[in-house]
């Protein structure tokens, strides 16, 4: 199977093609997607071509010239990152939008053919010339292409840009759902991994003093809800599995059971989310959708499978630009507020309950800086405000915004001002 035909298995075939098809009851214009050889790749009619390419196809070798005249038009729009206007092989205009996934051209959708401007004679003989080789009527093949309507450059742009919009969307939602399925397939592997090694556990124990060992951790709980507060990812996912496994063991021949611990891990998750910015009314939103496919379902794969789906929900709402905000927001005034004590990024990661690694990044995107940085500049600037004051040795100000060593300080203050801050105070005067 390409990598095409790969995508388009997760999206609608059946929404696909209505897709095309409405695109060709608004623009007149037919479509149909191609994979890099040219080769359909979706259940088009025949009779939904015009009649001139019908005769152009009825041949096997000007069937083989289109898809290569699609190919190549496919890797021209690729190489562009747009849509590529060509005339085929046959003597008519058509137009490719590149499909391009995970940077690799897969494919293209093909619009037209068109006429472009009204024929004159030589027009003719350049049909009958490219076609020559064909075994098709020629007479026939000319009176089909008089039958086209002539299509302005403006409309024929305009289409291909529409075209384009539609593809890039089409691929994306494909690349999201098979991403999902190679996260779910893995996530259930991984669990199946997780029961495999505890069963052995127990096995072991059971034959050491007769106890097995199992049940559901609360601190495992708790574990997962800080890694959601930090914005911890990749670790919220690593505890949840290790979580998950746990409640299946303990509840897989309940399902009801199954189901209620379930459904009460949403809950505290979904409350670890609103203590770090996530909005409770979009939560509430996002959670009973999820109950209600919960509650639909008997089956145990497809419950975690949809617990994983609100942990990837959760983070995405916590991760969020305006939550970085937030978090920044709070970073900065917990920085103005204790910039004299001895701060460190992690000790100020902790004060607003992230990661030291995500602050940093968050940090940086948001202010331009570093999160140490910041903490030099709310230090300058305050000691030059007590600079200015009579009375304070240069020991006494960098004691006061939280440098033990004068000479460091003093160092740090002529990097960033330019002078030293006895030249600064000598200049006050």
């Amino acid at each position: 199977m390409s990598v095409l035909q790969e995508h388009i298995k997760y999206i609608s075939e059946e929404v696909l093609v209505r897709i095309l098809s409405s695109f060709a009851g608004a623009t007149g214009l037919r479509a149909l997607v191609v994979d890099s050889e040219g080769q359909t790749q979706l259940p088009i009619n025949q009779r939904d071509d015009c009649r001139f390419c019908r005769i152009v196809k009825s041949d096997p070798v000007g069937l083989n010239k289109c898809c290569g005249s699609y190919a190549r038009a496919g890797v021209e729009a690729a190489k562009f990152g747009e849509p590529y206007i060509f005339r085929c092989h046959a003597g008519l205009i058509a137009f490719a939008a590149p499909i391009v996934i995970e940077g690799q051209a897969v494919g293209s959708i093909i619009c037209g053919q068109v006429m472009m401007w009204e024929p004159e004679d030589f027009f003719w003989e350049e049909i009958a010339e490219m076609t020559a080789g064909l075994n098709i009527e020629t007479a026939g093949l000319i009176a089909a292409a008089g039958e086209m309507e002539v299509i302005s450059g403006h409309k024929v742009q305009a289409a291909a840009d529409l075209l384009f919009v539609v593809a890039n969307q089409i691929m994306q939602k494909g690349a999201q759902a098979l991403q999902q399925n190679k996260e779910n397939t893995y996530r259930q592997a991984q669990l199946s991994e997780i029961i495999r090694a505890r069963k052995t556990l127990e096995n072991k124990l059971q034959q050491v003093d007769g106890r097995i060992y199992g049940g559901y951790s609360l601190q495992r709980e708790k574990e997962l809800l800080g890694k959601i507060r930090l914005r911890d990812q990749d670790g919220a996912y690593r505890v949840l599995n290790r979580l998950v496994s746990e409640i299946m063991e303990k509840y897989i021949s309940r399902p009801r059971l199954f189901k209620a611990r379930i459904l009460e891990l949403l809950v505290v998750m979904s409350r670890a989310a609103i203590e770090v910015g996530a909005d409770l009314d979009d939560l509430l939103n996002l959670n009973s959708q999820h109950m209600d496919e919960i509650l639909r379902t008997d089956e145990v794969d497809a419950v975690c499978s949809r617990i994983f789906q609100v942990l990837d929900g959760l983070m995405e709402r916590v991760c969020a630009p305006h939550n970085n905000l937030i978090v920044v927001d709070a970073a900065t005034r917990y920085i103005r507020s204790n910039f004299s004590k001895n701060l460190t990024l992690d000790n100020i990661a902790r004060a607003v309950f992230i990661s030291p690694y995500y602050l940093s990044h968050i940090f940086k995107e948001q202010l331009g800086a570093t999160v140490i940085d910041y903490l030099t500049r709310v230090r300058i600037e305050e000691a030059k405000k007590l600079l200015r004051r009579k009375g304070l040795s240069i020991v006494n100000v960098a004691e006061r915004i939280g440098y033990r060593d004068s000479g460091y300080f003093s160092r740090v203050f002529k990097k960033n001002e330019g002078v030293t801050p006895s030249t600064f105070k000598k200049q006050l005067i």
